[in-house]
Order: structure tokens, then sequence, then C-alpha cells
């Protein structure tokens, strides 16, 4: 690679796959070695995915900056993500890493000699295997040698390699304190081998610890290759992710009905989806109708009924119908790849949890050893007996090894990366392990009215005239409200569109937002808005105030028309409550958590809609710019706060609260301002994500607890000579394992609906 080959974009995020790390001290390490950087941002290293995360300053790095310094700290750098991809392809699906092949073939490599080992080494303690094999203690020490050797320096190399890197930087990790703890073992256990004479006690050789040696390597061996099997189940989600897009699509190319490699699809193609087929991308209905099974991007069991001009996601199934539709996205601009880009940037990322684990992390090696050799003199001082060397030396060894922080590291990511992933097979997209942590702290939810606790989708049922026709009414006010993007408006335009209306274009346009609209047309001045509109314009309406007040009591959303100054009728409009609203927001008041509706309806419609949804309070006429004020005065008052929106204006209010939830088929900015996304616009939403995140809270803390109580429990049996070497290499490999799989139960988990 050529060292002047600069890393493009300005302000991008680059992720590297890091092989080599095994505990929190190297996530530590790896981090500090790419700060050294000039050019380099904020930098996150995650253990469980062994990727590091970083922003870089393009016009000061390039590939090779980076590359040296983390391969300096002794870890290995795939640099094979960064090269340039098709952007129509995903990402494949590879179950087993060069990494993982790898290490189990040391790891059988290693098994192969340490058995021999074992039966030599227990055999020398019976009197019958001597009888059965005449060969003398010295004969046996050079066979448990040549035997031990192999798997020291063959299969053992990793730890002393990144020993020696480690060694030249002073700084240690867990490879250190394994290639010291065996280090130690394997140099007196020769030393007793090849230089008897100068470690004779009472004239006989003292025991050696080749089996030791051996079985310690292989034992963490044996962890890490079950570690690296386990974080591939701890990435399931992405895999299951993955495997729902298909591998070719039926194409139409020149009149002609072609299949093609999913990769090879184009903007605009015409594709044929056959009754039980994958769609292969997302695009827009052209000919044909079925019903689509989309639980496995939405999460929503209820297949969907589509037509022409209804919007098709790739990697949903076609169940009945036969369609054509047109490509409008592709790969990681999908909404199928974009998911799998959150999910994976959210595996990647820190929980603030995780804080605690990296500072004892960078201090934990350094003590461990301190604590191993005053272990060692201690013993030396008080030990008794003729082998006082020998039990400093084990007992030095046991401290070592028993403290491998592995558990540490894992602890906290893990439980993220099963937490997020599990979000996403429920159609929950947690963009961040901070979102992910702030979420079971939630006190108040904030639901925005419109396209969230509603439809979204308002209908008019009826239209009041006040000395107008009705025709030339809706003619009007459906010409004004075509130029608003306003749901509302959009209700006025559509039943304007139902009764065959012809619309005029106006001569002048002004939006007021949260309000209305003013226009002229054909000389006349039309105002279109809600009542705050009719008292700003100062349009009378005294004499209709009965009305207006009994039209406010159905709850239904009011539109007045007023031209030239004079209200000439009212548009009653409709936004249906979604089906599942009321028992979300009942669910959450069940956990004890707030709930609040915003909206600009006036006080009457808004107590209606409050009412049938079941919310504990609700805020009328609020403009879209105070949202965010609202959220920051329930922030003022201690709570903790989510806000759910779905619209543009909802967007500064879903940055402004401790965790913004957008609902994924509303606007962009709401999807990209939010830390969660709700891709089916399912309410039910907001509440599996508060009981996954309690969840995945308490996997970290339980995950953490046992890291930190095996660790202080022990290190001092270590100490005092009550754990032997080989039990606590055993015990430190399956310690990963169990914080592993202590996170993968969280696939278990089931949402209350």
């Amino acid at each position: 690679m050529s060292s002047n080959l600069l890393i493009e974009n300005a302000g991008k995020i680059i992720t590297l796959p890091v092989e080599g790390m095994t505990c929190a001290s190297c996530v530590a390490r790896v981090e500090k070695a790419i700060k050294k950087v000039d050019g380099v941002g904020k930098v996150s290293v995650n253990l469980a995915t062994e990727k590091a995360t970083f922003e870089i300053d393009p016009s000061k790095i390039n590939y090779r900056d980076i590359v040296e310094k983390i391969e300096s700290a002794g870890y290995k750098v795939d640099v094979s993500s960064l090269e340039q991809k098709k952007g129509n392809a995903l990402p494949e699906n590879k179950d087993k890493t060069d990494f993982e092949t790898v290490l189990q073939r040391e790891f059988i490599f290693a098994v192969i000699l340490t058995i021999p080992i074992l039966i030599l080494n227990m055999g020398m303690m019976w009197e019958t295997f001597h009888n059965i094999v005449p060969l003398s203690m010295d004969y046996i020490n050079k066979i448990l040698l040549i035997l031990t050797t192999p798997v020291v320096f063959i299969p053992g190399k990793r730890f002393y390699k990144i020993f020696w890197a480690n060694l030249k930087h002073f700084s240690a990790d867990m490879n250190s304190l394994v290639a010291v703890g065996t280090g130690a073992a394997f140099i007196y256990s020769l030393t007793v081998t090849l230089f008897p004479a100068t470690i004779l006690i009472h004239g006989e050789l003292p025991h050696v610890y080749f089996d030791t040696t051996a079985v310690i390597i292989t034992l963490i061996l044996m962890g890490r290759w079950l570690e690296s099997r386990a974080k591939q189940k701890t990435n399931s989600s992405i895999k299951k992710l993955m495997e729902l897009k298909p591998k070719t699509a039926l194409v139409i190319r020149n009149g002609i009905e072609t299949e093609i490699k999913l990769e090879d699809l184009l903007i605009g193609d015409i594709v044929i989806v056959k009754p039980g087929s994958k769609i292969p991308a997302d695009g827009i209905i052209k000919k044909g109708n079925s019903v689509i099974e989309e639980s496995m991007i939405t999460g929503e069991s209820i297949p969907v009924e589509k037509s022409i001009n209804d919007k098709v996601i790739g990697g949903t199934i076609n169940k009945s119908g036969y369609l054509e539709f047109s490509i409008t996205a592709v790969g990681e601009n999908s909404v199928l790849g974009q998911i799998i880009k959150m999910v994976e940037e959210a595996q990647g990322s820190k929980a603030p949890i995780q804080n605690l684990a990296d500072k004892v992390a960078a201090v934990f090696v350094p003590v461990v050893i301190v604590i191993a050799i005053l272990t060692f003199i201690i013993w030396l001082i008080i030990g008794s007996g003729e082998n006082i060397f020998s039990h400093a030396l084990i007992n030095f060894v046991a401290v070592i090894i028993i403290a491998c922080p592995c558990a540490l590291g894992l602890a906290t990511p893990t439980a993220i990366m099963v937490g997020t992933g599990k979000g996403a097979q429920l159609g929950i997209l947690i963009k961040n392990g901070e979102s992910l942590e702030r979420a079971h702290k939630i006190s108040t939810v904030i639901f925005d009215k419109t396209g969230t606790i509603t439809e979204g989708r308002p209908k008019v049922t009826d239209i009041i005239t006040f000395n107008s026709v009705e025709e030339s009414l809706l003619q009007f006010t459906a010409s004004v409200e075509k130029k608003s993007e306003h749901p509302v408006a959009s209700a006025v335009v559509d039943y304007a569109a139902a009764k065959n209306i012809k619309l005029i274009e106006p001569d002048s346009f002004e939006s007021i937002a949260g309000k209305g609209i003013i226009s002229l047309i054909n000389g006349s001045e039309i105002i279109a808005g809600n009542l705050n509109m009719m008292n700003e314009k100062d349009i009378d309406l005294s004499q209709y105030t009965s009305e207006i007040e009994k039209l406010h009591a159905t709850g239904k959303t009011l539109i007045f028309t007023a031209i030239d100054k004079k209200l000439k009728g009212i548009f009653l409009i409709e936004d249906p409550i979604k089906k599942t609203s009321a028992v979300a927001i009942a669910d959450l008041k069940k956990m004890g958590i707030k709930t609040i509706m915003l909206t600009g309806d006036n006080k009457a419609t808004a107590e209606v809609i409050a009412k049938k949804a079941g919310v504990d309070s609700y805020e009328a006429e609020i403009m879209p710019e105070d949202k965010a004020k609202v959220v920051k005065k329930y922030q003022n008052k201690n709570e903790v706060v989510a806000m759910v929106g779905d619209g543009i204006n909802d967007a500064p209010a879903l940055a402004q609260s401790d965790v913004g939830i957008a609902i994924g088929s509303g606007t962009d900015i709401a999807i990209e301002t939010g830390g969660i996304v709700l891709i089916s616009g399912d309410l039910n939403g907001v509440v599996d994500a508060i009981k996954l995140s309690q969840k995945t809270i308490k996997t970290i803390k339980q995950n953490l607890f046992w890291a930190f109580i095996y660790n202080t429990i022990g290190i001092p049996l270590a100490a005092i000579g009550l754990l032997n070497p080989m039990f606590a290499a055993l015990a430190m490999s399956l310690s990963s394992v169990s914080v592993i799989s202590n996170s993968l139960r969280l696939r278990s988990y089931k949402p209350n609906k």
C-alpha cells in the first residue's frame, strides 16, 4: 500500500478491523496508539466487534500512519475494509474469520502435545508408572521439554510477540500476563532440566512445571477460540439482516426479462417479483398489487397490502401477487443497507457505563504485575520447606494468570451488540450505546401528536359553509393548501381531488408556521388556517362563536377559510389515532413513566385526543419552535425525557431530549436526529425500546459484577497459594465465555404485545 495514499472525505468516520485484541487493556492500548496520529479525532475501540472507529482529517492522514501505529503496538489491521466498494453491494456475511481458523488450528496443535505432557507429568507421581516406563526423572524432564517447546514457540508465540511489543513501549496487557506467567514457569523448568546442578535440592531435582506452561497456553487458546465462536453469535442479527437480500434479481431491459446479480442493479431498473420471492431492493410499484411480509424489517407481524405507487423495501417478501417496480435505492443506500449500517455503528459504539471498565483496565495489568512480584517475594521470605522458590514461582504464576482482564473488556460491548441487534429484529434501530443506556432511565415520554400518536393521514370529514358555495370554497382552499406540505393541507387537497375540483394557481403565497396560509387568487385574499390565524388577522368570528365551540368539542381539527376578511367556511379534519397508541401509552404508565402529548391544535381538540390516547397531560397550541422548550422545561424538573416525533419541526426537540425516538415513517431529518428509530411507527416500539434498554443494562451490570468479583476473589486465593495456575487458566478462559453467554441471553427477549 502506498504510504502517501490519503484517506478521502473530510470529517469521515473510519472503521478498521483490528485482530489480536483480547482484553480491556488491549482496547486502551489500541486507542492510545491511534490517538498518537496527528489528524485523528474521536477514537472508539470495541473489543467485542474487534473494530476501531475514529474520525480523521484527510489533509494530515494516510493509511500507513494509522496502520503502522496499531501494528507497532502488536496488533494486526485489515485495511481491505477501506477499499472502495460497489455502491450497490451490501457487505458479505462471513461466518468464520481467518483469525478464528488460525486460533482453532493452534489450539488443536497445542492439545495434541499437551495431552502426553499431562500424562507423563501425572504419571511421575505413581510408582506403577515408573515400573511401566523405566525412565529416569532427568530423561522424562527432557522429553517434557521437547514436547513443551513447540507449544511455547508455535501457538504460544502470539503472547510473547505482543509482550515484546508492549515491553518496547513500556506497557502491558493480558498477553503480557500470559507471557510472563508461562515464560517464568518454562524458563525455570528449562533450567532444572538442562542445568540441574544449579538447582539441586539435597541432591534431588525439584519439580518441573512444563505441564503448567503447556496447559495454561492450551486453556487460554481454548478460551479465546470459544470466545471467538461466541462473539459470532453476538453478531447474529447483522448476519440475519444480510441474509435477507436475494442473490439475484429479475429485471426488464430492452423489453427482455433478464436475471442479473444484485450488485448489477441500477436506479430506475424495472424489476419483476413473483409470488413468494424476496424483493431485491427499494422501489415504487408500477404494476400489480400484492401483500408484502415486512416483519423482518419493521418488526410488524401483519403483512401489508401494496398497490401501484406504493413503496417496497428490499429484503421483504412478496406473499401473493405479481409485481413490477422501479428501483429507487440499492445496496448501502437502501433501507436494509442503512439499517445494517446503523446496527454496525451502534454495535461498535461505547456506552457511558463502560467508562468504569476502561479506567480500571488502564491500571489493572501493571497493578497485577506488582501484586504478583510481591507475592513471589513474600513467599520467598515466609515460605518453608525444600521447595521455597518453586512454591513462590507457582503462586506468582497463579496470580498473573487468574488476573487476566478478559471478562472485564467483554462485559459491556457484548451486551450492547446483542441488545442493539435484538432491537433491529424488533424494528427498533438503536443508533449508539449511549442512547441504549440512557433509555433505561427515561421517566417522561413526550409525544408529538400528528403522525406519532395519530396516523398522520388526516381526512376531511365535513365542510361547514357560511354564505358560500361548498364547491367554490373547496376550490379556493385546496388551491392555496396545495402549496403547503402540512398533513392537514394534504387532506384538503386530497378531498378536492376526490371531488374532481380543478385547482387555481395562486398569484402569491405566504406560509406562517403553525398557523396557516395567506394567498391571493384573482385579486381576492384567501386566508386559510387555525383559530389563532383568524384572530391574528382580525377575522370577525363573533357570530359563529357558539358553533365553533361545538365543533371544537368533537376533537376534530378545524381549518378556517376567510375570503377578503370574511369567514366563508370551516373544514373539519380528523386524524385517527393509531390502533396501538393507547395500548403503548397505557403500558408506559404502568411502568411509572409520565406521558405528555404536544399539539398545535386548540385546547378543546387536544383534550379530546389526549383522552382517547390516555396520556397523563397535554400541551396545546404549541408552535413548532416551542417543542424543544417544552422538553427543556421537563428536563429542568430533573426528568429524563424521551421525545417521540416524526416531522422536520420535531428535530430540535429530538435533539434536545435525553433520548430522541424518531418514527421511521417520518422525515429523514427526524430519523437522523433521533438516537432511536422505530421503523414501523408503532408506539409499542417505545415500550419495547425502554424494556430492552433496561434488560441490556441489567445484563451489563451482571457482567461487570462477575468480572470484578472474579478478580477480587481469585487474586487473593492465588496469592496465598490456594489456586493452581492450571485451574486459574481454566477459570480465566471460562470467565470470558460466561460473560458472552450471559449477554447472549438477550437474544431470547420477547416484547409483551
